[in-house]
């Protein structure tokens, strides 16, 4: 149920006071929506974005995005900045499987030259892209190997024959958050991440083969200097994160900071936002823990991107380079980053945590490479196997209004408990086959928790985040062939 106190702001933003429920909030809570969406967000988003907005040090607002959904301690979708010298990091807000991300790559193929060998292609990807709980890659790594990855995230990928060097300026951070050590990573975490890069997971993560529609091309300009040159091109989207690597670093130092809170006589509404101060010994430990994970997610996104590239030349009997399998970009959205953005009128270094949620640079920001200076960062946008995903741009809007930041999803409308209960996996994926999408899954049950009803239509949200401001759409793209773990 919407709350009676919820200010409309304007068509797609909303407002929570800072004395909601008679909560000590910082900041008010805002959140990006049209009448639709605010409607039906859970009342968890509104409880766990208002917890948030308690935290010591946050500036300005605790944000939602237009996918926002209950999660843990902070709704998924949820934005949070806090002042680098006096507020603090929470793994809570940040997410379990640390820099779960997106990634989007080009060929020069179209649809008539793929489908004829749709289901082969899925099936080499299903066999070379291990997915589901548990699955194992294809690398034998030494623990100081894995360590190496931890500290060059991506640039280990172009070191080591699984990438070429134009990768690197298109991923976010250049694949590389430089204040890893691996020294702050448990033996537990290394053991559960060591075997596990190129791998997919499960859940929500998965491995696209998608058309770009004509019909769908909201900017040719800027699509084409992204490698999108006409209808029915073909291109590859990867969602999946660091796995269970990232979700030991989140578990073991959510541990420390519940005891470390007492010390620095720190209170929570929710034990799921622990938290320590960012400059503490506690908060940089977890900080240079998380950036091992991201970096190892960042490789991991970057050696299935590898092996998507040979089975692409293998199925079509030629080289990667041939077919003109550039990658767009790789972008993250489960992460805390130290960030320069201006609060009150003033530069400030913020510590700018992004759970379920991208960040969206406008042309000319000084953290982007040459390439996307003058159209702005890519910004991808994931739907549900059923539905089709989006490419986006980062506007100079988001910049002022969510620190740099805008959704990353579909969005849940229900658990997936519940989306079991109502869908046969089996049935699902003989009715997506029928409309021309061939899944491969390791798991009918998976499938079922996916399916296209329990999400929001993308549509919706990708159109609300251009309304508000916070980043423009560029090409829409519609499913052809899906891994799901």
């Amino acid at each position: 149920m919407v709350p009676s106190e919820l200010k409309k702001i304007s068509d797609v933003v909303w407002e929570l006071p800072r004395h909601w429920k008679g909560k000590d909030m910082l900041v008010p809570a805002r959140f990006i929506a049209n009448d639709a969406l605010i409607k039906n967000m859970d009342d968890g988003v509104f409880e766990q974005a208002t917890n948030a907005a308690c935290l010591p040090g946050i500036v300005e607002h605790a944000l939602c995005m237009p996918d926002a959904h209950w999660g843990y301690g902070f709704p998924v979708g949820g934005v949070a900045a806090f002042d680098a010298e006096s507020g603090i990091i929470s793994p809570g807000a940040i997410g379990f499987d640390i820099n779960c991300g997106m990634s989007l790559q080009v060929t020069n193929l179209t649809a008539k030259d793929v489908m004829p060998k749709i289901k082969e292609l899925m099936d080499l990807l299903f066999k070379r892209v291990p997915s589901g709980v548990g699955s194992k890659g294809f690398l034998s790594l030494s623990q100081q190997d894995f360590k190496r990855v931890m500290l060059e995230g991506a640039k280990w990928c172009v070191r080591n024959g699984y990438a070429w060097d134009e990768d690197l300026e298109r991923i976010e951070a250049n694949g590389r958050i430089q204040q890893a050590d691996p020294s702050c990573v448990t033996d537990k975490a290394i053991s559960r991440g060591i075997n596990q890069l190129g791998t997919l997971g499960s859940g929500n993560h998965y491995l696209e083969v998608q058309l770009a529609k004509s019909s769908m091309i909201f900017d040719t300009r800027i699509a084409k200097k992204f490698g999108i040159i006409h209808g029915d091109q073909v291109v590859i989207m990867v969602h999946c994160g660091s796995r269970g690597f990232g979700h030991q670093v989140a578990t073991d130092n959510i541990k420390e900071f519940i005891e470390a809170m007492k010390v620095y006589k720190i209170k929570v509404n929710d034990r799921e936002l622990a938290c320590a101060p960012f400059n503490s010994k506690e908060g940089q430990k977890y900080y240079k823990a998380m950036a091992c994970a991201a970096n190892s997610a960042f490789a991991n996104r970057q050696i299935i991107r590898h092996r998507i590239r040979e089975c692409f030349a293998e199925i079509f009997k030629t080289s990667a380079e041939k077919l003109g399998m550039h990658l767009v970009y790789d972008v993250a959205h489960n992460i805390a980053k130290i960030e320069e953005h201006v609060v009150n009128g003033k530069k400030t270094s913020l510590i700018v945590h992004r759970k379920g949620a991208t960040r969206a640079f406008p042309p000319g920001h000084p953290e982007l490479a040459n390439i996307f200076q003058s159209t702005g960062q890519p910004v991808i946008i994931g739907g549900s196997m059923e539905t089709g995903s989006y490419l986006l741009v980062g506007t100079e809007g988001s910049m002022k209004n969510t620190f740099g930041s805008t959704a990353h999803g579909s969005g849940r409308t229900m658990s997936r408990t519940k989306a079991k209960n109502l869908v046969k996996g089996e049935k699902l994926l003989k009715s997506m086959l029928e409309r021309g999408i061939y899944v491969k899954t390791g798991s009918y049950s998976g499938v079922a928790e996916e399916a296209g009803m329990a999400y929001k239509n993308i549509s919706e949200v990708v159109d609300t985040t251009e309304k508000a401001g916070i980043s423009k759409k560029i090409v829409g793209l519609v499913p052809i062939g899906n891994i799901k773990g």
